[in-house]
């Protein structure tokens, strides 16, 4: 088992095995292959990243659950959750955010569950009436510094479906400037200007 966490674009795979999903990583010379845990370990693996010609990381541990907590221990962790959200139609519901193309989520509220926290956000973010949540897709973790602080996203996926004539409209206040349905036939523009995590949930949708 692996966890892929993202920094930027570049992945880091925390593991306890080298699947076959891995191991073209381990042929690169762009990559960092460390078999320890260790906060030293983990620390220099996160400057690592940050190096221009570094594009992978793999951490590998026969105890992954620990390895996870200790590689949080370095971030503050955040939640949240998001939708991928089916119409009738068989399309999926996109936004352009900040000029590229995303999926509706946003932060986990205090008290809130995370798929209350989904549904909201949807709404919020598109206008459309309260969605239905089929399953839960996949969770993707993504890392950025504000304000000084190394932040780890943690963002839970759940394929949603929408029924009835729907009212799209922007949330404009958190930059979003166009809310669309696609069908899976013209996904390629969208995979062409989003990010990884996005990516990642489209393959799981399709797979």
């Amino acid at each position: 088992m692996y966890i892929k966490i993202y920094f930027g674009t570049k992945p880091v795979f925390l593991c306890d095995s080298i699947s076959p999903e891995l191991e073209p990583y381990l042929h690169h010379d762009d990559a960092i292959f460390m078999e320890e845990n260790s906060s030293p370990a983990i620390r220099s693996l996160i400057h690592e990243m940050e190096v221009p010609k570094v594009h992978a990381g793999i951490l590998l541990h026969p105890d992954l659950s620990a390895l996870q907590h200790a590689f949080w221990k370095k971030f503050t962790v955040l939640k949240a959750g998001g939708g991928a959200v089916w119409n009738e139609q068989n399309q999926l519901l996109f936004i352009q955010r900040r000029g590229k193309w995303d999926l509706p989520k946003g932060k986990l509220d205090d008290g809130e569950t995370i798929e209350a926290c989904a549904i909201r956000e949807v709404e919020e973010e598109t206008g459309i009436h309260p969605p239905t949540i089929q399953k839960h897709l996949l969770t993707t973790y993504h890392t950025y510094q504000e304000s000084g602080k190394h932040i780890l996203k943690e963002s839970w996926w759940f394929e949603m479906m929408s029924n009835g004539p729907q009212d799209l409209k922007p949330q404009v206040e958190e930059q979003i400037t166009e809310t669309v349905w696609l069908a899976p036939s013209d996904w390629a523009k969208v995979k062409e200007n989003t990010f990884p995590s996005i990516l990642d949930v489209l393959d799981t949708l399709q797979s």
